[in-house]
């Protein structure tokens, strides 16, 4: 509805009872425009802003019936009114099957009109309104993707809006499970070229010679078992988004490679010589402190510059606490629906309980937590109590024996995954890295080496 006084279309091709519309409209809380050749009123309808529409259903040329359907096709909500002949009345019938509100049998009264105006108006202001509540809540609610509220969420929020549009490469920061990848699709998701590939490599889950032959892809016969060419990753997303997830995780080596990639924008296919050229906006990832890395010499600066032109940093679940019950109302909906749990949530001490606790595997964590809450349900409202935590001072330190780095690792790992029954994605998000990296670590424990 228009924000100002609503506007009240009036068809019909007798000019004597436009005129006495118009003049009965005179003092209403609305604006009357009269109408005696509908195509005008349709036209008006395209450009103007109208609420509300009454029309003969009997006019030479176009009858009511299409004038209803062709507002029909522009607007679906727009009420319309037919009025009728007591001849013409299961084409009024008809009309309200397609959509019209409500509809007049001639002769009527003029106040019978007024109050069924002022009722249309008012029913489609309280629509409107309630639509316009609805969104706002939503956008509150989630937005980006993202549930809550809190500032921290807020001030993402507010650097995804500024950047998203504009093709600069970020870096994004965070603890594992903080959401990086879905600030990532944000990004694409909400600018511009959202019609593009995004593409999402995870850097920490693939070899350098295999992740080399993915982004850049490889001639024939470039290595063996390369029977055909193929088109990197990196080229395939040319125009769109390409997420590199884990970008810590990646050689010296391979960071030499990316850097010319990223400040040149074209990349030459394993075993090839001819450069490409690509148009690729890079988003990368990382739940360690890139910064730091460079100081500590195991990451390259001129690639670090590279990428963080934007810095996005992910709070970590703890430093957005006011966010949990709306998080937990989200998981819930979301399980309960997936698995067919008649469910209404947690009682008041478990939310408390959930909202208190440190979840270190942040926002996966506690998702995880929620869904295993659900299937587990034995009623309507869910229980949840954390669970003990490891005995301090039992057993030797697992230093005790001074072993090599790579040793301690180890043990640290394999307690760390006795501590949570055994779960690697629990245990992947306590240890901050990713569930390929650890899987990675455990498979070369199972076949005897360090390193």
């Amino acid at each position: 509805m228009s924000e100002a006084t609503p506007t009240l279309f009036y068809i019909d091709d007798d000019p004597r009872a436009g005129e006495i519309m118009a003049r009965f409209s005179e003092d209403a809380p609305y604006h009357c425009r009269v109408f005696t050749e509908p195509e005008q009123a349709l036209a008006a309808a395209e450009t103007d802003p109208v609420d509300l529409v009454i029309t003969d259903l009997r006019m030479p040329g176009m009858d009511g019936l299409e004038v209803l359907q062709r507002l029909q096709a522009r607007d679906p909500e727009l009420p319309v009114i037919l009025l009728t002949g007591y001849s013409s009345v299961d084409s009024a019938v008809e009309a309200l099957r397609l959509g019209a509100s409500d509809f007049l049998k001639k002769p009527f009264d003029m106040d019978e009109l007024r109050a069924q105006v002022e009722r249309t108006l008012e029913h489609r202001r309280l629509e409107r309104e309630n639509q316009q509540l609805r969104q706002a809540l939503a956008e509150r609610e989630q937005r980006h993707g993202m549930v809550g509220h809190s500032e921290a969420v807020a001030a993402v929020h507010r650097i995804i809006d500024k950047i998203a549009d504009i093709r600069c490469n970020v870096l994004i920061e965070g603890e594992s499970g903080t959401g990086k990848e879905l600030a990532a699709r944000a990004l694409h998701d909400h600018s511009d070229y959202v019609e593009t590939p995004f593409v999402v490599i995870d850097c920490g889950a693939l070899t350098d010679t295999l992740l080399e032959s993915e982004l850049f892809g490889h001639e024939k016969g470039a290595f063996t078992g390369a029977v055909s060419a193929k088109q990197g990753l990196l080229e395939t997303a040319s125009g769109g988004t390409v997420f590199l997830d884990e970008i810590g995780n990646i050689s010296d080596a391979m960071q030499i490679k990316l850097l010319r990639v990223v400040q040149e924008q074209q990349l030459t296919p394993v075993g090839g010589v001819t450069p490409r050229p690509i148009d690729v906006r890079f988003i990368a990832a990382s739940n360690q402190p890139l910064e730091q890395r460079v100081a500590e010499g195991t990451f390259r600066a001129d690639l670090y510059h590279r990428l963080n032109v934007v810095n996005l940093r992910m709070p970590a679940l703890r430093e957005r606490r006011e966010d949990i019950p709306a998080l937990v109302e989200h998981f819930v909906a979301e399980f309960a629906h997936r698995y067919g749990r008649e469910v209404t949530g947690f009682d008041p001490a478990s939310l408390e309980r959930l909202t208190a606790a440190d979840w270190p595997g942040n926002i996966r964590e506690l998702r995880n937590t929620v869904e295993r809450c659900v299937a587990l349900a034995d009623g309507p409202t869910l229980h949840y109590e954390p669970a003990p935590a490891a005995p301090t001072g039992a057993g030797e330190a697992i230093d005790a024996d001074r072993p090599t780095l790579a040793e301690l690792e180890r043990r640290y790992i394999e307690k760390t995954l006795a501590r949570f029954d055994g779960n690697r994605e629990r245990t992947a998000a306590a240890l901050g890295i990713n569930k390929t990296t650890l899987w990675r670590r455990l498979q070369r424990y199972e076949e005897g080496g360090e390193e």
